[in-house]
């Protein structure tokens, strides 16, 4: 068996050990390493204007690392001022809009932009998904699960985002199945198409319809700046924005492709759907950029 080094903020606050998502976790004390290395069995005009915009939190903002229980709604320790000062529990913080960036947005087609960015490399270990307003760039809410202590089964994962999903009126199981005025954007084709449905057939489920499109921002990139970032870290660097947090930690990684993403809607960018699955042959996928990153 293969063992995950976890940084987590305090010990479980239960006595019973909840079922684990897909992997045995040591009680180790070391911040997170690369997710997806792991091995387991059960991740132009435009762009020189884009200089001048400050999409980072303001110079005061002190960065701090999430705590990993709140982010799933487990955190008991809100009372003490130790454990506050020393974790983050408000994603907006990392997630800030300059107000002043927002007269060069253009309207989008979509209301919400979902920021999905995915670890594990058998079996999903983390997932998290941040919700955008696309009018406004403003951070609305994420979701947020992942494979300590707190873990459980995919196919709950997904039953808990269904919920999460149909209370932000983004997504109901009668209407189709499909994601209302929202898209998923991942740094990649790699979440949506090759990880999702690797996982559901693991997990023996049927995936769902809300996972057959989504919106590279690889290839909205390449195609908007006319320049080419092959991953968050080069266009992170060529935007000038500051990395934070810990690459290849799902939620850190989606708050930083969150910021690209702010940083690029205020650059002017319209948003589209860069790639859909068949629905007569779901493993065969249509991508709609000639100009795309491979």
């Amino acid at each position: 068996m293969a063992f995950a080094r976890a940084f987590v903020p305090f010990p479980p606050s239960s006595s019973s050990r909840p079922s684990l998502l897909f992997l045995t976790i040591s009680h180790l004390s070391v911040p997170f390493q690369s997710i997806r290395n792991l091995t387991v069995s059960a991740s132009s005009s435009a762009l020189n204007s884009s200089a001048s915009m400050e999409m980072e939190a303001p110079k005061t903002h002190r960065w701090r690392p999430m705590c990993l229980y709140y982010t799933q709604g487990r955190c008991i320790k809100m009372d003490d001022a130790t454990h506050l000062e020393k974790f983050n529990h408000n994603y907006s913080a990392d997630l800030k809009v300059n107000a002043t960036c927002l007269n060069r947005l253009r309207p989008q087609d979509l209301d919400y932009l979902l920021v999905l960015d995915l670890e594990g490399k058998v079996e999903i270990l983390e997932f998290p998904v941040l919700m955008i307003d696309a009018k406004t760039m403003e951070f609305i809410d994420a979701f947020h699960r992942i494979w300590h202590d707190t873990a459980i089964p995919f196919k709950d994962v997904l039953q808990e985002f269904e919920v999460w999903m149909t209370n932000h009126h983004l997504w109901e199981k009668d209407q189709g199945g499909s994601l209302h005025r929202a898209a998923f954007v991942t740094c990649g084709n790699w979440d949506l198409k090759t990880m999702i449905p690797k996982q559901c057939k693991i997990s023996k489920i049927k995936m769902p319809l809300y996972f057959m499109e989504w919106i590279n921002l690889k290839d909205i990139y390449l195609n908007f700046y006319k320049r080419t970032a092959t991953g968050m870290m080069t266009m992170m660097r060529q935007l000038e924005i500051p990395v934070w947090g810990s690459h290849h930690l799902g939620i850190d990684d989606a708050k930083n492709i969150a910021r690209v993403l702010q940083h690029m809607l205020a650059d002017g960018v319209v948003l589209q759907i860069t790639a859909r699955r068949s629905t007569a042959s779901p493993d065969e996928v249509n991508f709609f950029f000639g100009n795309r990153i491979r």
